[in-house]
């Protein structure tokens, strides 16, 4: 009894110094906010995950979802409703020795009768190949039951093999009102939260700290904890102001080597190709206010200029290289206004991915078709008078010296022609930009050839 009397204290004592974020964390699925996705009631008796928890009917599922939406929490609950013993523990700070330590307790359990462990592995993505690779025999056999939790996509940096033995699900960030919620919880609790204080937060105050937070409980608990613990006497009323003085800047969710990286760069390049300069400079204006390289900017651009813009407007590439340029030279935050120059550029050129498309078919024909041999007229003159075949490179004719001629230059007149004797074409200019321009003279070209062939 004086073992559990001391260690009563002890849970007390460090209960007292834990932040609101995570005294109020929910302790059951009545509890928790948002995620209706995966947890919420409909009418046939809700969502995956809740039917798994409330039917106790428990297997090995990943997590992932941006910072502050209910991953730990969710896994706690998890754990409690399905009165199974939990063990949480961070990937960063757990080795191979450990994880083989709680499967063998697991184990242990099961054999005296008890349930297996579940395991929850916050930031999984954190631990290597090899140390996954410990669990996958446990977690196939039901030995052992892994929460894994992660930011990151688990299709990229989870083990395969890992991933397929495991229900994945996906948490989105909060809304507004489901922000709101949670911090009204908080203020009215009177055991976890400031319920028992005599404290009054405005609609404006909570307003602000929902949109400033961008889908994350955690932040906005900490501001409100913030905004009562730097009041200095009670009666305590928080207003708009107190509200922006304790959460100074707004949080973005980015992180620049995880989903949001890759999830902005495709917002910013849909909406150039889509023509929508105004949707393009807010996701633009996004990833340099979240820190993100301007060199990676500057470089997907780059790629746009060619790949979705190409011939229908030649200068784009050349902006998009000067760009680059001026960027690395000047840095940031200056660089930021030749960005947005390029940006605005680009999204309103002509759009044409005749040249990516002609590549891309050039390329699948030479990796999957029979490969054509060079013609002898078309092969290195030298070598083709070593070798005593001069003759034979007589059906070449020397564009500029050749009579026929077009509005744009001389023309070679032999197409390029498969085993088959079929012409090879690629590249079809569309009628849009530059590339108007260009179809005319293709057309012409290939008119030239067709006479030349015939």
């Amino acid at each position: 009894m004086t073992t559990d009397l001391w260690a009563t204290k002890r849970e007390a004592k460090l209960a007292g110094v834990e932040p609101l974020a995570v005294r109020m964390r929910p302790r059951s699925l009545d509890e928790f906010v948002g995620q209706n996705h995966i947890v919420g009631q409909g009418s046939k008796g809700g969502a995956l995950l809740r039917k798994m928890i409330e039917a106790r009917r428990l297997t090995s599922i990943i997590l992932h979802g941006p910072p502050g939406t209910g991953k730990t929490t969710l896994a706690q609950i998890i754990a409690r409703e399905s009165g199974r013993p939990f063990v949480r523990e961070h990937a960063a700070g757990v080795g191979v020795a450990r994880v083989r330590e709680i499967v063998a307790d697991s184990c242990r359990r099961i054999e005296e009768g008890g349930q297996p462990l579940v395991l929850f592995l916050d930031e999984i993505h954190r631990f290597n190949r090899a140390q996954q690779d410990v669990l996958l025999d446990d977690v196939e056999r039901g030995r052992l039951t892994l929460i894994g939790a992660t930011t990151e996509n688990p299709m990229f940096t989870v083990n395969a093999a890992l991933v397929s033995r495991s229900t994945v699900f996906r948490l989105e960030q909060l809304t507004e009102a489901d922000i709101a919620a949670v911090l009204r919880r908080a203020i009215t609790d009177p055991s976890r939260g400031f319920g028992a204080r005599n404290i009054t937060v405005t609609d404006d105050a909570i307003a602000h700290w929902a949109k400033m937070s961008d889908g994350d409980a955690r932040r906005a608990l900490t501001a409100l904890e913030v905004a009562v613990l730097s009041a200095s006497t009670e009666p305590i009323t928080i207003d708009l102001a107190a509200a922006e003085a304790s959460i100074q800047r707004k949080h973005i969710v980015y992180d620049r080597k995880g989903d949001q990286h890759y999830d902005h760069a495709s917002a910013i390049i849909k909406s150039i190709r889509g023509s929508d300069p105004d949707a393009a400079c807010y996701w633009l204006a996004l990833m340099i206010e979240a820190g993100e390289d301007p060199r990676f900017i500057a470089r997907r651009l780059a790629i746009l200029a060619s790949e979705d813009i190409g011939n229908a407007d030649p200068h784009a590439a050349v902006l998009a290289a000067s760009v680059w340029t001026i960027v690395e030279r000047i840095g940031m935050p200056e660089g930021r206004i030749p960005l947005a120059q390029l940006t605005t550029y680009l999204a309103l050129a002509p759009k044409s991915n005749a040249a990516y498309a002609a590549i891309n078919e050039a390329q699948t024909d030479v990796r999957e078709g029979r490969t054509i041999n060079v013609p002898t007229y078309l092969r290195d003159s030298h070598k083709v008078e070593s070798v005593g075949t001069k003759q034979d490179a007589k059906g070449y004719q020397y564009a500029h010296r050749s009579e026929i001629n077009t509005s744009f230059g001389p023309v070679t007149p032999q197409p390029l022609l498969d085993e088959t004797g079929t012409e090879r074409r690629y590249y079809e200019p569309k009628p849009i930009g530059f590339e108007k321009e260009l179809a005319k003279r293709i057309e012409e070209a290939r008119k030239v050839r067709k006479k030349g062939g015939e």
